[in-house]
């Protein structure tokens, strides 16, 4: 990378398709700004998103992972996002107790309704990574 350029994250986020994901397609339908660093991915439920996906995408240099589903109470399947919500802690402890940054894992909800919403977890995942600098995990596992 040149000196000039600015470092642009590479985002892995898992977006449940009745809310998040729909939330972020009405966030570009409504040409709201934020960074092009976020690679969606549509799962039915944010529940779905086994941890081994998320520490996998960690290990495999992504510098960022945003797992997003429908608000506590409004999931689709009932209970999916309460689930979620429980391996998000469990995942965050693990990534701590192996000296992992979990900064680099976020959760959140998002409405099908609210595409700034999107557009604002986007923006400020981005500048958080941005700040943490790129992941250095793949580089010393990997090479």
């Amino acid at each position: 990378m040149k000196k000039d350029e600015e470092f642009m994250p590479k985002i892995l986020a898992f977006l449940c398709n009745w809310c998040s994901y729909a939330g972020a397609d009405l966030a570009g339908t409504s040409r709201l700004k934020y960074p092009p660093s976020i690679l969606p991915i549509r799962v039915m439920c944010s529940s779905r998103v086994d941890p081994l996906f998320v520490i996998k995408a960690y290990l495999g240099g992504a510098d960022g992972v945003l797992v997003a589903g429908c608000h506590p109470g409004d999931c689709h399947y009932q209970k999916g996002n309460y689930y979620t919500r429980r391996r998000f802690a469990l995942l965050q402890k693990i990534f701590e107790d192996i000296g992992l940054e979990s900064e680099r894992f976020r959760l959140s909800w998002i409405s099908a309704s609210e595409g700034p919403r999107y557009a604002k977890v986007a923006t400020e995942f981005t500048e958080k990574i941005k700040k943490l600098g790129k992941n250095s995990v793949k580089n010393e596992i990997f090479l």
